[in-house]
């Protein structure tokens, strides 16, 4: 069952596997599309076999293939082929993140399948897109985080590199295929033309860099890891309060005037040295060193009242747990379960994407085992 959505009456071909492509085809089937999972038979989606587990199924699998459909084929037998063949020809996309070349050696690269099915959008998720001289490198999330860049900007000064706390690399490159899907899907629409949707996770480290590379570009300089300080705007960081740190971020002349009266500090609004963002940025150490001497009287949950009721935007720095579980998560339903058959009620995370026609259920479909949907799909293909 499909989910309520504008992509409703969508059909997607997804023969990916891990995280970039299957995040795409997720953000797809939670706008309501139909995605139907190719998996190598007997074996499956890799992410099957990656912990932790629930019932002896992989809950990192059942988070990012919710709601989709399996069909287990061997594309070196000429029937499954058959099958395959039969998808595509029904199916308005096929999503892959195969390296480059992958799909052109199986005999299903986007000149081929343009050419059979000119309706099917092709689009393709790899480490480094399909030009240039790293096209068919392998490449896992890790390491595009530390090629792109990311990861030279991350942790604290003098530290051993720190790799971000989520598969950014993956992630990335699975929203940006979504935002190229949906693109495409509009382009036909006006067009009746398909097209290829080419997105390497290598340039999406470098899309998702913002002002680091602006800032490399200004100075000629490579911008190095900061801590929890924002590179260009003074007072923006996390300052240790008396029993943990309060993230205060004061992103204009306004608002670090209101920061400063509310921490009893009116004086430094005034203060030739902090009169503008410019001179704060050079000024920063001393800004750090008297918000922290006002702030290590009391807890972070005092002061976190405190900058609330001067308008400052200020908050603490919540686990994983305290996240998910806060009231706001639980009111913008970001907690849905879905029943799985194997591993039972399973909690998941919610759509971000909130859209005023259509609900936002609490309950979800559940990850498909494999090859689970096999007699459907086969008699849906007028197929044996």
């Amino acid at each position: 069952m499909t989910q309520p959505g504008p992509l409703n009456g969508i059909l997607v071909v997804d023969m990916t596997r891990i995280l970039a492509g299957p995040y795409c085809t997720l953000m797809m089937a939670e706008l309501g599309a139909r995605v139907i999972k190719i998996e190598t038979p007997g074996v499956g989606d890799d992410a099957r076999h990656y912990g932790p587990f629930l019932g002896k199924k992989s809950a990192y699998f059942m988070s990012i293939n919710r709601g989709k459909e399996s069909i287990a084929l061997d594309l070196k037998k000429d029937s499954d082929r058959a099958v395959l063949d039969k998808l595509l020809a029904k199916a308005d996309v096929v999503v892959e993140n195969f390296r480059g070349g992958t799909m052109e050696r199986l005999g299903y690269g986007w000149g081929a399948l343009n050419k059979k099915y000119p309706r099917l959008i092709y689009v393709a998720a790899s480490g480094f897109g399909h030009s240039g001289p790293e096209a068919e490198r392998p490449a896992y999330d890790m390491v595009v985080q530390g090629l792109g860049g990311i990861m030279s900007i991350t942790g604290e000064p003098g530290r051993p590199p720190v790799r971000i706390g989520m598969s950014i690399g993956d992630i990335g490159a699975g929203l940006y295929a979504a935002i190229g899907v949906n693109a495409a899907l509009y382009h036909r629409a006006k067009t009746g033309l398909a097209i290829k949707v080419d997105i390497g996770m290598f340039d999406c480290q470098l899309a998702l860099l913002e002002n680091a590379i602006l800032r490399y570009f200004v100075t000629g300089q490579a911008p190095g890891p900061l801590g929890a300080r924002h590179p260009s705007i003074v007072p923006f960081e996390a300052y240790r309060a008396a029993d943990g740190y309060l993230i205060v971020a004061a992103g204009n002349d306004a608002l670090f005037v209101k920061a400063c009266a509310a921490l009893g500090l009116s004086g430094m609004a005034k203060d030739s040295r902090f009169l503008t963002n410019d001179l704060r940025n050079q000024n920063v150490d001393a800004i750090k060193t008297e918000f922290e001497r006002v702030l290590a009287a009391k807890p972070v949950a005092h002061w976190q009242g405190v900058m609330d009721d001067a308008g400052v935007p200020a908050g603490p720095i919540n686990d994983v747990g305290q996240a998910i579980e806060s009231a706001q998560a639980r009111a913008r339903n970001m907690v849905v379960t879905a029943d799985d058959p194997v591993a039972g009620p399973v909690k998941l995370v919610g759509n971000p994407i909130k859209l005023s026609s259509f609900a936002d259920p609490p309950t979800r479909a559940p990850a498909p085992g494999l090859d689970a949907d096999r007699a459907k799909i086969l008699k849906e293909l007028g197929l044996d």
